[in-house]
């Protein structure tokens, strides 16, 4: 699929948002690209995405989506930020250590990207919950480490018709698909029962490779 068809599946905002010279000189390599140039920013700029998780999977996402311009990020975790975690989950440093994992990926990403809004909730996603977190974001990203959470995801994203992406690591191996149903199969229907959960395996690159995809 072309740079320009994928651009234009990001639902993006009535009026059209205008770049700024300091983002037309921020971006400019980018829209050297056929099929992206200046109204392919604006879309990213007029686009918004929620990351399910700042983790392992959600650092890479969230910071190269606020890189490269888009408008809206809605990321979520509720857990806080530990020692243990620092080998892979590069939107942390060790001075933010039992600080919201949400709240320290907010204040990285704006670093990264002032022009970028960001989002930052640090709750539970259960069914209640999910609609606010979400909001008008027209992908969901799940960088989940848990099924229960992510069939919520996933059934959210079918009942809304949202385009669900998931990731997810286990060691040296990774895996990364689209869900976008009825075009492709759900994620339940994909892992009907939810695989075993405990402590698992992971270096810092394989989630890093998969979250850049």
């Amino acid at each position: 699929m072309s740079i320009k068809k994928r651009l234009d599946k990001i639902r993006h905002k009535k009026e059209e948002p205008k770049l700024t010279k300091p983002e037309l000189k921020r971006y400019h390599r980018q829209m050297l690209l056929d099929g992206w140039g200046p109204e392919g920013q604006k879309r990213l700029k007029g686009s918004s995405v929620f990351i399910a998780g700042a983790g392992g999977l959600g650092s890479p996402v969230a910071m190269y989506l606020a890189a490269v311009g888009v408008g809206k990020l809605r990321i979520c975790d509720y857990d806080t930020l530990e020692v243990s975690n620092l080998n892979r989950q590069i939107l942390h440093t060790h001075t933010r250590i039992g600080k919201y994992k949400a709240l320290s990926a907010q204040i990285t990403l704006k670093r990264i990207n002032p022009h970028t809004e960001i989002g930052a909730f640090y709750e539970r996603i259960d069914e209640k919950s999910i609609a606010k977190m979400v909001g008008d974001a027209s992908v969901i990203v799940d960088c989940m480490d848990n099924f229960p959470t992510r069939y919520i995801l996933n059934e959210f994203a079918l009942k809304n018709k949202l385009v669900l992406i998931h990731g997810s690591i286990w060691g040296w191996e990774g895996r990364l698909t689209t869900i976008n149903f009825p075009k492709t199969p759900c994620l339940r229907c994909i892992f009907p029962e939810s695989p075993p959960t405990g402590v698992f395996p992971v270096v810092g690159v394989t989630p890093g490779v998969i979250g850049c995809l």
